[in-house]
């Protein structure tokens, strides 16, 4: 039996649609009828919810500061280690996304899992296309692209893409046990490449407007989120994110998504 945890969410939940049909169950905080209790916030839900369970996809729960994703994660490790899981699957950061602050918590829980007694797929996966998307509608509105980037860019894939690869490593683990994947996008989008394809696509000038890194400091939401947000255009404007070799289209069943379509989509 395989079992999603987060099904809920937008990853674990595209990973639980493409093994319908199969063992299948779905873990979450707020089961329906036929999943399971997981709530990585409550560890004595963990070890009877992995019970039977011979294929844990461990869908990263980081949305959240530090110290309680790794409280999750260990809680997570120690679980499936109780409940005799076989082979775990994490979707874990890729490997050129070290020097941004969501990694700590990546690497940490790799090093756990790679100690404990199960086998273990790691899917490093890459930044999601849905995060330059999430800035088009206020640029579609404004006629101005505006973010800390610089000239530099960042190598994006499509969240369905990922959920691909989940799915069809989950479903033959035992091909897959030891390996670690550098799941990059293929594509690189920096600020006017994003300016430029809105452009196109609602057929009006579009512009795009470098801010300085402090201005990333000032968005709203938790201080932790900021806080990553930063990161992640401090290393855009380095050049650490942009394209790298990896694993995606070897793993994938037909070619990569295409990330414009995903950005565009939200124009």
């Amino acid at each position: 039996m395989i079992l999603v945890t987060g099904s809920s969410g937008a990853l674990g939940g595209l990973i639980l649609d493409r093994l319908a049909g199969h063992d299948v169950v779905a873990g979450t905080r707020s089961p329906d009828r036929g999943q399971r209790l997981v709530d990585f916030d409550r560890p004595e839900t963990l070890v009877d919810g992995f019970e039977g369970v011979d294929v844990l996809v461990f869908v990263s729960a980081g949305f959240a500061d530090d110290d309680v994703v790794l409280a999750r994660h260990g809680a997570v490790v120690d679980a499936a280690t109780a409940a005799g899981v076989r082979h775990v699957v994490y979707t874990s950061l890729v490997g050129s996304g070290d020097g941004l602050t969501i990694a700590l918590a990546h690497r940490w829980t790799e090093a756990r899992l790679a100690a404990a007694p199960f086998a273990v797929t790691v899917l490093r996966n890459g930044l999601y296309a849905e995060i330059p998307a999430s800035m088009v509608p206020a640029a579609a509105e404004s006629g101005v692209f505006a973010a800390p980037w610089g000239d530099g860019r960042m190598a994006v894939v499509a969240r369905e893409d990922l959920a691909d690869v989940a799915a069809k490593v989950a479903l033959d683990s035992a091909a897959h046990a030891g390996r670690t994947y550098e799941l990059e996008g293929v594509e690189a989008f920096g600020g006017q490449d994003v300016a430029d394809l809105l452009t196109t696509t609602l057929d009006r000038p579009i512009t795009y407007r470098p801010l300085p890194l402090a201005a990333a400091w000032e968005a709203p939401g938790p201080r932790f989120q900021v806080g990553h947000g930063v990161s992640l255009s401090a290393n855009v404007l380095a050049g650490r994110l942009d394209l790298h070799p990896g694993d995606l289209e070897t793993l994938l069943d037909a070619p990569p998504r295409d990330a414009r379509q995903v950005i565009a989509t939200k124009a």
